[in-house]
């Protein structure tokens, strides 16, 4: 049997996912999750082969959980399950240590195949998010585009600001001070070599960096 946790703070979605996953007669959700408190308590409290882990719940930080899950449950395979279609989202993810990328939208086509694929030891990566990526990697020698030389924190509070939250919202979310954010609003400013928010909101719509 292949044991799961499914972790999503959307009930209807989550059960969805939960009953397309018991129709196979070799997987067993052993576990549910809706924030990252939840998450953490089911790798605790149960043997786990794989979570299916939505990487925008209340709690923490989608990149942050994986690094984390990573560093308490090495073996633990990760598959995410996001809204985000964003290569540069992707990436970052993959890069933190899960082995599966899906978008929602593709879960009911990959899903399955996706889980069979990670419990096998191996990766699986929806078809758009695949081109994306190897369109991004196969620009040889290409300059890196200024939003890839945020750190992951500088990213989301990035993502956040284009996606319209306040410094005093962001901070509220990542548990952090109005100061700390202030302090990467600037970094991630200089970084991209923009002035101001608006022009950090139009960079986003040029380079289709929106949240969904």
């Amino acid at each position: 049997m292949i044991r799961l946790l499914v972790a999503d703070d959307h009930p209807m979605f989550r059960q969805g996912v939960v009953w397309l996953l018991c129709e196979e007669v070799d997987f067993e959700v052993v576990a549910q999750a809706a924030d990252c408190a939840e998450v953490f308590a089911a790798i605790r409290d149960h043997a786990l082969d794989l979570v299916v882990l939505d990487l925008t719940m209340p709690g923490r930080d989608g990149i942050e959980m994986i690094s984390n899950i990573r560093r308490i449950a090495p073996t633990l395979k990760i598959l995410a399950l996001t809204m985000h279609r964003e290569e540069q989202y992707a990436a970052r993810a993959l890069n933190a240590g899960c082995q599966g990328y899906i978008t929602k939208d593709y879960a009911g086509e990959h899903l399955v195949a996706a889980v069979r694929r990670l419990a096998a030891g191996g990766s699986y990566i929806c078809p758009i998010i695949a081109e994306r990526l190897a369109m991004e990697f196969s620009r040889k020698g290409a300059e890196k585009a200024p939003h890839a030389r945020l750190s992951n924190r500088e990213y989301k509070v990035f993502e956040m600001l284009v996606g319209g939250k306040s410094g005093a919202q962001i901070a509220e979310e990542l548990s952090l001070s109005a100061k700390t954010i202030s302090s990467h609003k600037t970094r991630l400013l200089r970084k991209m070599n923009l002035d101001n928010l608006t022009a950090l909101v139009r960079y986003a719509m040029d380079h289709n960096l929106l949240p969904g």
